[in-house]
């Protein structure tokens, strides 16, 4: 699945595992690796030139300060580069030993932004790269270049948090119905080959998200604006379609992604919560101890000017295991959501037993594709008229 693959690498703890598990999926998988290092000579030069005025004053003559200029240029210049050769050695030498092809990148610059710059000029399908990196103290959570860097590039990226290399647990894939999501599943289901790691599909409905929001609207609602926004009779009908209608909304999400799974050959187990999703994906996390999570960078409400989703990059901070956040995104099959997230009420079903026998196929899939198109779950009577109206000409028998 991921046939070329970058890694960041610093030699910090957290980037040496990085690379380990990017040579495995590498190695695997058929792929190549390419390793690179940023170095800030630029940096370091603007820096000398701030303190030159906390020079000993035998240093501080033309003729002094214009050789030390010229030493400390010479020194930093040929002196980082060796380090990044060396850095990379270190990866270089990994893949060797493993058969796995393996390119070098040496960059210049303010880190995060030329790495970013490099992903985005290039053909990989995955980075891989540490949660932290030399910077890191001991509160740290997520280091500044890992976070700018899972802000702006828009390939997967598997951040990695834990060092043990024989670490237990399995994968934990969390579902929204998105076309990212349903990525992160792809994704999921082929790291789970690789690894030989049972997958955990987790999907959150938040029913309680309009109760609370019916409680703050009653406190500053006037009666006779209650009664123009009908608020009771509101109230009711939200709580009699939400309590029902997301887990059924959520369940059939999960019902496609078992189905893909099957046809990818892996065995996937679901589970259904309600709440929030950030809260319970998290409080699962703690119980399960996965090796990895994996979701989409953005979720089901998502916009196109989204960089990435808030609770992606919440749980990206606060997970304790390896996050997987997919920038792929994947259309299940037509048929696979129109079994698992569609129904029909009484009439609109009545009114389709009524068009001749071969061509009720035909008219049943156009239908349901209408549907789902326009976001519908529920196939009415006037989905079916506004499908008619939509393919006037086309239509081989109205009723």
């Amino acid at each position: 699945m991921y046939r070329s693959i970058y890694v960041p690498f610093d030699n910090s703890a957290h980037a040496l595992r990085a690379a380990e598990i990017a040579l495995a999926i590498a190695a695997k998988g058929g792929g190549e690796l390419t390793a690179s290092h940023v170095h800030a000579a630029s940096l370091h030069e603007r820096r000398f030139r701030q303190m030159e005025g906390g020079l000993p004053e035998r240093y501080r003559s033309d003729e002094a300060l214009t050789e030390q200029r010229e030493i400390h240029g010479d020194l930093i210049a040929r002196g980082l580069g060796l380090i990044s050769d060396s850095y990379l050695d270190v990866v270089s030498g990994k893949c060797a030993q493993a058969g796995v092809p393996c390119r070098r990148v040496t960059l210049e610059g303010k880190n995060w932004q030329r790495l970013v710059q490099d992903v985005q000029a290039s053909s990989h399908d995955l980075v891989v790269m540490g949660a932290l990196g030399l910077g890191a103290v001991g509160c740290s959570v997520l280091g500044s270049v890992c976070e700018r860097v899972a802000r702006r590039v828009d390939r997967d990226l598997l951040v990695v948090k834990s060092l043990a290399a024989g670490e237990p647990g399995g994968i934990v894939v969390a579902i929204d119905g998105s076309e990212h999501s349903y990525g992160a599943l792809q994704a999921a289901l082929a790291l789970a080959r690789i690894f030989d790691r049972p997958v955990e599909a987790l999907a959150v409905y938040d029913p309680f998200f309009h109760y609370a929001a019916f409680q703050s609207i009653a406190g500053v609602l006037s009666p006779a604006a209650a009664a123009v926004f009908r608020f009771e009779e509101q109230e009711r009908l939200h709580g009699e379609i939400i309590d029902g209608g997301l887990a059924r909304i959520y369940q059939g999400h999960l019902d496609v992604a078992m189905k893909m799974a099957a046809e990818a050959g892996v065995r996937l187990s679901a589970t259904l919560l309600a709440g929030k999703a950030l809260e319970q994906i998290l409080n699962d996390l703690r119980t399960r101890k996965p090796w990895l999570l994996v979701a989409g960078r953005a979720g089901i409400h998502a916009d196109g000017e989204t960089e990435i989703g808030s609770t992606a990059e919440n749980l990206l901070r606060l997970a304790e295991c390896n996050v997987l956040l997919a920038a792929r995104r994947v259309a299940p099959a037509f048929g696979h959501m129109a079994e698992t997230t569609m129904a029909w009420t009484g009439e609109a079903e009545a009114r389709m037993q009524r068009v001749p026998d071969f061509a009720r196929g035909m008219a049943r899939g156009a239908v349901m594709r209408h549907a789902l198109e326009r976001g519908h779950t529920v196939v009415t009577s006037d989905v079916i008229d506004s499908c008619l109206r939509g393919s006037e000409g086309k239509c081989p028998y109205k009723r």
